[in-house]
Protein backbone atom coordinates (compact mmCIF):
# COMPACT_ATOMS: atom_id res chain seq x y z
CA UNK A 1 0.00 0.00 0.00
CA UNK A 2 1.58 3.34 -1.22
CA UNK A 3 1.57 5.64 1.90
CA UNK A 4 -0.31 9.52 0.96
CA UNK A 5 -1.25 12.44 2.85
CA UNK A 6 -3.48 13.92 0.01
CA UNK A 7 -6.22 16.24 1.30
CA UNK A 8 -4.12 16.76 4.80
CA UNK A 9 -2.11 19.49 6.63
CA UNK A 10 1.06 19.03 8.22
CA UNK A 11 3.35 21.16 10.10
CA UNK A 12 6.69 21.08 9.93
CA UNK A 13 9.25 22.76 12.31
CA UNK A 14 12.55 23.92 11.20
CA UNK A 15 11.91 23.17 7.80
CA UNK A 16 14.22 25.29 5.83
CA UNK A 17 17.00 22.69 5.86
CA UNK A 18 18.26 19.24 6.45
CA UNK A 19 15.88 17.03 7.67
CA UNK A 20 13.16 18.84 7.85
CA UNK A 21 13.66 20.17 4.35
CA UNK A 22 13.83 16.66 3.45
CA UNK A 23 10.36 15.81 5.24
CA UNK A 24 8.54 18.59 3.89
CA UNK A 25 9.14 17.88 0.32
CA UNK A 26 8.35 14.07 0.87
CA UNK A 27 5.03 15.01 2.54
CA UNK A 28 4.11 17.49 -0.28
CA UNK A 29 5.28 14.69 -2.89
CA UNK A 30 2.76 12.45 -1.56
CA UNK A 31 0.29 14.94 -1.48
CA UNK A 32 0.33 16.92 1.79
CA UNK A 33 -0.19 20.84 2.11
CA UNK A 34 2.74 21.65 4.49
CA UNK A 35 3.40 24.55 6.53
CA UNK A 36 7.27 24.84 6.15
CA UNK A 37 8.37 26.52 9.66
CA UNK A 38 11.87 27.70 10.50
CA UNK A 39 13.31 31.11 12.14
CA UNK A 40 16.14 30.45 10.24
CA UNK A 41 19.05 30.62 12.34
CA UNK A 42 22.33 29.11 12.51
CA UNK A 43 22.84 25.82 13.98
CA UNK A 44 23.61 27.06 17.12
CA UNK A 45 20.24 29.18 17.19
CA UNK A 46 21.55 32.78 16.62
CA UNK A 47 19.99 34.79 13.36
CA UNK A 48 16.97 34.61 12.10
CA UNK A 49 16.10 34.58 8.09
CA UNK A 50 12.96 33.39 6.14
CA UNK A 51 15.25 32.69 2.92
CA UNK A 52 15.28 28.78 3.37
CA UNK A 53 11.58 28.48 4.04
CA UNK A 54 10.52 30.06 1.21
CA UNK A 55 12.81 28.70 -1.19
CA UNK A 56 11.46 25.21 -0.04
CA UNK A 57 7.97 25.99 -0.42
CA UNK A 58 9.00 27.34 -3.55
CA UNK A 59 10.36 23.84 -5.12
CA UNK A 60 6.80 22.24 -3.16
CA UNK A 61 4.47 25.28 -5.45
CA UNK A 62 6.94 24.02 -8.67
CA UNK A 63 6.41 20.80 -8.27
CA UNK A 64 2.16 21.05 -8.43
CA UNK A 65 2.15 21.25 -4.31
CA UNK A 66 0.83 23.12 -2.10
CA UNK A 67 2.59 25.09 0.87
CA UNK A 68 3.51 28.10 3.01
CA UNK A 69 6.06 29.61 5.18
CA UNK A 70 6.36 30.25 8.43
CA UNK A 71 9.31 31.51 10.74
CA UNK A 72 7.64 31.41 13.86
CA UNK A 73 10.00 30.82 16.83
CA UNK A 74 9.08 27.72 18.68
CA UNK A 75 10.12 29.00 21.77
CA UNK A 76 7.80 31.54 21.33
CA UNK A 77 4.21 30.39 22.67
CA UNK A 78 1.94 33.64 20.90
CA UNK A 79 4.41 32.86 17.70
CA UNK A 80 3.58 29.46 17.39
CA UNK A 81 -0.06 29.93 17.67
CA UNK A 82 -0.32 32.83 14.71
CA UNK A 83 1.28 30.24 13.15
CA UNK A 84 -1.30 27.50 14.13
CA UNK A 85 -3.90 30.50 13.16
CA UNK A 86 -2.54 31.56 9.72
CA UNK A 87 -2.86 27.36 8.86
CA UNK A 88 -6.34 27.01 10.13
CA UNK A 89 -7.22 30.10 8.47
CA UNK A 90 -5.80 28.95 5.38
CA UNK A 91 -6.42 24.85 5.01
CA UNK A 92 -9.01 24.45 8.15
CA UNK A 93 -7.55 21.65 9.92
CA UNK A 94 -4.12 20.62 11.15
CA UNK A 95 -3.71 16.61 10.60
CA UNK A 96 0.15 16.26 11.37
CA UNK A 97 2.73 17.95 13.46
CA UNK A 98 6.99 17.36 12.75
CA UNK A 99 8.42 18.53 15.81
CA UNK A 100 11.66 18.59 13.98
CA UNK A 101 13.32 22.06 15.01
CA UNK A 102 16.30 21.71 17.17
CA UNK A 103 19.89 24.01 17.77
CA UNK A 104 23.42 22.20 19.23
CA UNK A 105 25.36 23.89 21.59
CA UNK A 106 27.85 21.51 22.59
CA UNK A 107 30.08 21.28 25.40
CA UNK A 108 31.00 19.24 28.50
CA UNK A 109 28.87 19.44 31.60
CA UNK A 110 31.53 21.40 33.25
CA UNK A 111 32.02 24.11 30.60
CA UNK A 112 28.41 24.63 29.84
CA UNK A 113 26.59 27.69 30.47
CA UNK A 114 23.42 27.44 32.22
CA UNK A 115 22.14 30.05 29.33
CA UNK A 116 23.41 27.28 26.97
CA UNK A 117 21.81 24.55 28.58
CA UNK A 118 18.64 26.34 28.94
CA UNK A 119 18.43 27.45 25.11
CA UNK A 120 18.96 23.94 23.98
CA UNK A 121 16.13 22.14 26.47
CA UNK A 122 13.98 25.46 25.54
CA UNK A 123 13.80 25.11 21.64
CA UNK A 124 13.74 21.17 21.57
CA UNK A 125 11.97 20.27 24.36
CA UNK A 126 9.66 23.51 25.26
CA UNK A 127 9.51 23.88 21.23
CA UNK A 128 7.93 20.54 21.07
CA UNK A 129 5.30 21.56 24.05
CA UNK A 130 4.65 24.61 22.36
CA UNK A 131 3.57 23.52 19.07
CA UNK A 132 2.09 20.09 20.33
CA UNK A 133 -0.36 22.25 22.46
CA UNK A 134 -0.98 24.65 19.88
CA UNK A 135 -2.35 21.87 17.70
CA UNK A 136 -3.62 19.80 20.47
CA UNK A 137 -7.45 20.95 20.83
CA UNK A 138 -7.78 21.04 16.91
CA UNK A 139 -6.61 17.19 16.71
CA UNK A 140 -8.91 16.97 19.88
CA UNK A 141 -11.88 18.04 17.86
CA UNK A 142 -11.19 16.62 14.73
CA UNK A 143 -10.92 12.93 16.40
CA UNK A 144 -7.85 12.72 14.44
CA UNK A 145 -3.97 13.71 14.94
CA UNK A 146 -0.45 12.81 14.35
CA UNK A 147 1.92 14.01 16.06
CA UNK A 148 6.01 12.93 15.90
CA UNK A 149 9.02 14.22 18.25
CA UNK A 150 12.18 14.44 17.51
CA UNK A 151 14.64 12.13 19.87
CA UNK A 152 18.05 10.99 19.78
CA UNK A 153 20.43 8.65 20.85
CA UNK A 154 22.09 11.22 22.89
CA UNK A 155 19.15 10.99 24.86
CA UNK A 156 18.26 7.67 24.76
CA UNK A 157 22.08 6.12 25.46
CA UNK A 158 23.87 9.61 26.38
CA UNK A 159 26.69 11.50 24.20
CA UNK A 160 29.85 13.40 25.76
CA UNK A 161 29.32 16.93 25.30
CA UNK A 162 25.81 16.95 24.77
CA UNK A 163 24.11 16.90 28.60
CA UNK A 164 21.55 20.07 26.91
CA UNK A 165 20.62 18.42 24.03
CA UNK A 166 20.28 14.46 25.79
CA UNK A 167 18.38 15.94 28.18
CA UNK A 168 15.78 17.66 25.72
CA UNK A 169 15.93 14.72 23.55
CA UNK A 170 14.98 12.34 26.67
CA UNK A 171 12.28 15.00 27.61
CA UNK A 172 10.34 14.59 24.75
CA UNK A 173 9.58 10.94 25.05
CA UNK A 174 8.27 11.26 28.59
CA UNK A 175 6.35 14.12 26.75
CA UNK A 176 5.02 11.21 23.97
CA UNK A 177 4.66 8.61 26.65
CA UNK A 178 1.69 10.77 28.62
CA UNK A 179 0.39 12.12 25.18
CA UNK A 180 -0.09 8.89 23.70
CA UNK A 181 -2.34 8.24 26.80
CA UNK A 182 -3.91 11.06 26.69
CA UNK A 183 -4.84 11.17 23.31
CA UNK A 184 -5.71 7.96 22.53
CA UNK A 185 -9.66 8.16 22.81
CA UNK A 186 -9.48 11.16 20.53
CA UNK A 187 -7.49 9.23 17.10
CA UNK A 188 -4.18 11.06 17.98
CA UNK A 189 -1.17 9.00 17.40
CA UNK A 190 2.15 9.92 19.24
CA UNK A 191 5.61 8.88 17.96
CA UNK A 192 9.18 9.70 17.79
CA UNK A 193 11.95 9.90 15.32
CA UNK A 194 15.35 9.07 16.59
CA UNK A 195 17.48 10.44 13.12
CA UNK A 196 21.19 9.74 12.24
CA UNK A 197 21.60 11.80 9.23
CA UNK A 198 24.51 14.02 7.30
CA UNK A 199 23.14 17.22 8.03
CA UNK A 200 24.64 20.55 9.42
CA UNK A 201 24.47 19.18 12.96
CA UNK A 202 26.98 16.64 12.28
CA UNK A 203 29.49 18.17 9.36
CA UNK A 204 32.15 18.96 12.23
CA UNK A 205 31.54 15.30 13.46
CA UNK A 206 32.13 13.04 10.40
CA UNK A 207 35.06 13.68 8.69
CA UNK A 208 34.63 10.64 6.18
CA UNK A 209 32.58 12.29 3.18
CA UNK A 210 31.70 8.51 2.16
CA UNK A 211 29.97 7.32 5.72
CA UNK A 212 28.72 11.50 5.32
CA UNK A 213 27.07 10.62 2.24
CA UNK A 214 25.37 7.13 3.48
CA UNK A 215 23.90 8.99 6.56
CA UNK A 216 21.20 10.53 3.84
CA UNK A 217 18.24 13.26 4.65
CA UNK A 218 15.93 10.78 2.52
CA UNK A 219 16.92 7.17 4.55
CA UNK A 220 15.78 9.17 7.97
CA UNK A 221 12.70 10.66 5.89
CA UNK A 222 11.39 7.30 4.61
CA UNK A 223 11.34 6.62 8.46
CA UNK A 224 9.03 9.70 9.44
CA UNK A 225 6.64 9.34 6.85
CA UNK A 226 5.23 5.91 8.50
CA UNK A 227 5.03 7.38 11.91
CA UNK A 228 2.62 10.00 10.35
CA UNK A 229 0.04 8.63 8.02
CA UNK A 230 -3.58 7.48 8.76
CA UNK A 231 -2.28 3.77 9.62
CA UNK A 232 0.28 5.07 11.61
CA UNK A 233 1.56 2.96 14.62
CA UNK A 234 1.13 4.77 18.52
CA UNK A 235 3.85 5.20 20.77
CA UNK A 236 7.00 4.19 18.72
CA UNK A 237 10.44 5.03 18.62
CA UNK A 238 12.05 5.01 15.31
CA UNK A 239 15.82 4.89 14.68
CA UNK A 240 16.79 5.84 11.09
CA UNK A 241 19.70 6.29 9.57
CA UNK A 242 22.22 5.34 6.77
CA UNK A 243 19.58 3.17 5.42
CA UNK A 244 19.04 1.26 8.89
CA UNK A 245 16.20 1.41 10.88
CA UNK A 246 15.19 -0.13 14.74
CA UNK A 247 12.90 0.24 17.25
CA UNK A 248 14.07 1.64 20.80
CA UNK A 249 12.07 0.08 23.94
CA UNK A 250 11.85 0.87 27.74
CA UNK A 251 11.84 -1.96 29.67
CA UNK A 252 11.43 -3.00 33.14
CA UNK A 253 12.62 -6.18 35.11
CA UNK A 254 10.59 -8.18 37.07
CA UNK A 255 12.50 -7.20 40.29
CA UNK A 256 12.68 -8.75 43.69
CA UNK A 257 10.05 -8.42 46.55
CA UNK A 258 12.08 -7.79 50.17
CA UNK A 259 9.90 -8.11 53.69
CA UNK A 260 9.67 -5.27 55.65
CA UNK A 261 12.48 -6.43 57.90
CA UNK A 262 14.97 -6.41 54.74
CA UNK A 263 13.91 -3.22 53.40
CA UNK A 264 17.61 -2.19 53.78
CA UNK A 265 20.16 -0.93 51.33
CA UNK A 266 22.30 -3.93 52.37
CA UNK A 267 19.90 -5.86 50.86
CA UNK A 268 19.07 -3.67 47.93
CA UNK A 269 22.70 -4.07 47.18
CA UNK A 270 22.67 -7.96 47.78
CA UNK A 271 19.74 -8.72 45.59
CA UNK A 272 20.86 -6.41 42.42
CA UNK A 273 21.83 -9.32 40.29
CA UNK A 274 18.22 -9.96 40.56
CA UNK A 275 17.25 -7.09 40.40
CA UNK A 276 18.87 -6.45 37.08
CA UNK A 277 18.12 -9.69 35.41
CA UNK A 278 16.61 -9.04 32.32
CA UNK A 279 14.46 -12.39 32.34
CA UNK A 280 10.90 -11.60 32.73
CA UNK A 281 11.29 -7.50 31.78
CA UNK A 282 8.48 -6.04 30.69
CA UNK A 283 7.33 -2.93 28.96
CA UNK A 284 5.17 -1.13 30.70
CA UNK A 285 2.60 1.47 29.14
CA UNK A 286 1.91 3.85 32.02
CA UNK A 287 3.17 4.59 35.25
CA UNK A 288 0.37 2.87 36.99
CA UNK A 289 1.83 -0.30 36.40
CA UNK A 290 4.66 -0.14 37.93
CA UNK A 291 2.63 0.44 41.14
CA UNK A 292 0.71 -1.96 40.52
CA UNK A 293 3.24 -4.86 39.98
CA UNK A 294 4.82 -3.70 43.06
CA UNK A 295 2.08 -3.52 45.62
CA UNK A 296 0.98 -7.25 43.80
CA UNK A 297 4.43 -8.44 44.91
CA UNK A 298 3.73 -7.63 48.37
CA UNK A 299 0.30 -8.60 48.54
CA UNK A 300 1.40 -12.18 47.34
CA UNK A 301 4.15 -11.93 49.54
CA UNK A 302 1.18 -11.58 52.91
CA UNK A 303 -0.72 -13.70 51.23
CA UNK A 304 -3.60 -11.19 50.22
CA UNK A 305 -6.00 -11.59 47.56
CA UNK A 306 -5.11 -8.33 45.40
CA UNK A 307 -8.08 -6.21 44.42
CA UNK A 308 -9.66 -6.78 40.76
CA UNK A 309 -8.28 -4.30 38.39
CA UNK A 310 -4.78 -4.81 39.82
Amino acid sequence: MTIRFDDQVVIVTGAGNGLGRSHALALAERGAKVVVNDLGGARDGTGASSEAAQEVVALIESNGGQAMANGANVTNMEEVQAMVQQTMDKWGRVDALINNAGILRDKSFAKVSMDDFKLVVDVHLMGSVNCTKAVWDIMREQNYGRIVMTTSSSGMYGNFGQTNYGAAKMGVIGLMNTLVLEGKKYGIHVNALSPTAGTRMLEDIIEDKRVFDLMSVEAVTAGLLTLCDSDAPNRTILCCGAGGYASTKIYETHGVFLPPEDQNPENVRANMDQITDADGQQILTAGFEQSNKFVGMALKHFGIEPPKGN
